[in-house]
């Protein structure tokens, strides 16, 4: 029993730590401010889905789609930091990214879901979290271990659905113009993580080149 404690404890707080709630509602807060309020909801619970079943698949079937497609964890860091440059840059420009609707679209400069891409992938879910759901699940050595994992990482993303869903209470309080104002410095905050992500990614196969 104290053994599953100690790895629900390890679940929680490894997952909690790499996800962290409060660095992502900022980003969330620009990129669904001219959004209303059930939108901005709606963004939220579909990017916290798709970061839950991102760990789900990624932490029974990471290590074979990985050797499958001779993808590795450091080649993921590098496409999250172009992903996030890119991002960061518009942001930075004053721009801001498409956000589709059930009702209609926002009309703006990117034209892709941000409930998908940039927040659910891989703002949530991480190459970090990635690399925990895979390397957990392998510890693991029991079905009730395996159940406390996935408990763990649902109740992750539940903190995070209501961390973001109470970001609209943020989004009225600093009005529009606070909004334009802090697009521009998540913008900025973006592509640093962009930039170390890049070196996270790269410095490995530089390692590895240098020792042959």
């Amino acid at each position: 029993m104290d053994d599953i404690f100690t790895f629900a404890l390890l679940c929680v707080t490894s997952f909690i730590t790499l996800v962290n709630p409060l660095s992502v509602m900022p980003v969330f807060i620009s990129m669904t401010g001219s959004l209303e309020k059930s939108e901005r909801n709606k963004t939220a619970r579909k990017a916290t889905i798709v970061s839950f079943s991102t760990m789900v698949v990624f932490a029974f079937f990471g290590q074979v789609l990985f050797s499958i497609f001779g993808i590795s964890v450091d080649g993921l860091r590098v496409v999250g930091s172009v992903l996030f440059f890119t991002i960061g840059y518009d942001m930075l420009q004053g721009n801001k990214v498409r956000t589709k609707s059930q009702k209609k679209d926002v009309v703006m400069d990117d034209d892709h879901d941000v409930s998908i891409t940039p927040l659910g992938i891989p703002l949530i879910c991480g190459p970090g979290a990635i690399t925990n759901s895979i390397v957990l699940m392998e510890d693991a050595s029991s079905m009730t271990k395996k159940g406390v994992l996935i408990g763990s990482m649902l109740l992750i993303n539940l903190i995070m659905f209501l961390s973001l869903r109470a970001s609209s209470r943020i989004t009225i309080a600093i009005g529009e113009t606070g909004i334009r104002v802090m697009t521009r410095l998540m913008g900025l905050i973006i592509m640093v993580i962009g930039v170390e992500f890049l070196f996270a990614g790269v410095r490995p196969f530089i390692e590895s080149f240098m020792n042959k």
